[in-house]
């Protein structure tokens, strides 16, 4: 019985922290100009959610919103994840939106058939970060060519790791000097580098 008693409470603050991010959601809306707009939608349950960022020049986002057409999982796992992000890296955004599942342990754990709606939340926020990444590169001015924007790693430096590490995948590149490790809109790039060499 005492078993009983001691889930019931972690479970019932669980649901409360949901039923709160969705009754009085945080950042709903369009965030301010200029921003960068990420997508998702499931044709499974014909859920949409759209997360928008103002990024300044040190990577950090000062302004994290969101809408969304979804389930009450979705709208809390979105005013949750923007609420999250407001004030950190892009880099510390992505890899929080590459752990769905913590998200979702936040809210107490959730159904197998449900998990989907935490990684539409995750994959909006994850594609506003892939958006950034690709302007910013196009904007870079410098000596070497800019790849990875979340952890600032050039061309130079991931050639340098795979000549003096014998590197052969993407993975290995990023276990190496953190390129790729964060929103991965730059996966592409270091195969064309590892192809390259």
């Amino acid at each position: 019985m005492a078993v009983t008693s001691h889930r019931i409470p972690k479970v019932k603050v669980s649901r409360e922290l949901l039923q709160e991010h969705f009754f009085a959601p945080r950042n709903v809306g369009d965030a301010a100009e200029p921003n960068y707009v990420g997508r998702s939608a499931s044709f499974e349950c014909g859920a949409v959610a759209r997360v928008s960022l103002v990024i300044d020049e040190s990577h950090n986002i000062l302004q994290a919103r969101f809408r969304a057409i979804g389930c009450d999982l979705l709208v809390a796992s979105l005013s949750l994840l923007t609420e999250q992000v407001n004030g950190k890296t892009t880099a510390a955004a992505a890899e929080l939106a590459q752990r769905p599942d913590e998200v979702g342990t936040r809210f107490g754990g959730i159904e197998r058939h449900k998990t989907h709606c935490v990684e539409l939340a995750c994959e909006a926020l994850l594609a506003a970060i892939c958006q950034y990444s690709d302007a910013a590169r196009e904007e870079w001015i410098g000596d070497e060519a800019l790849i990875c924007t979340c952890f600032f790693v050039s061309e130079r430096k991931i050639e340098r790791e795979i000549r003096e590490q014998g590197l052969t995948t993407v993975a290995e590149v990023t276990r190496s000097c953190n390129a790729g490790g964060g929103c991965g809109s730059c996966h592409q790039l270091i195969q064309e580098i590892l192809d390259g060499e």
